[in-house]
């Protein structure tokens, strides 16, 4: 009688099954986008479609950290606009929440 390790083989099916959908969402998306309409419109919707994907992420976990997520996406906007560069807005929105946790 062999002896399984159910769990790590249910883990390493798990992550083998999203490797092929991601990568079978990437080849389909290659193969599709030939036959995608050529249309202004359609490709400015294409262009803003990370930024909304993006936004999708991020609101739910600044929703959720209440008042303090608010401002420290607030700053992270701000420090972007002003310096124009993402690390640092990055860091400023962790400093941000760095203070309301180690104050509160």
């Amino acid at each position: 009688m062999l002896s399984t390790n159910l769990p790590s083989m249910n883990a390493l099916l798990t992550v083998a099954g999203a490797a092929l959908a991601t990568y079978g969402l990437r080849i389909g998306g290659l193969l599709l986008s030939e036959r995608l309409p050529r249309a202004p419109a359609f490709q400015a919707f294409m262009r803003a479609l990370p930024g909304t994907i993006l936004l999708s992420l991020v609101v739910p976990g600044i929703w959720a950290a209440g008042p303090w997520g608010c401002l420290a996406a607030l700053a992270t906007v701000i420090t972007a606009i002003k310096s124009r560069q993402t690390l640092l807005a990055m860091l400023a929105g962790m400093l941000v929440i760095m203070i309301q946790r180690q104050l509160f």
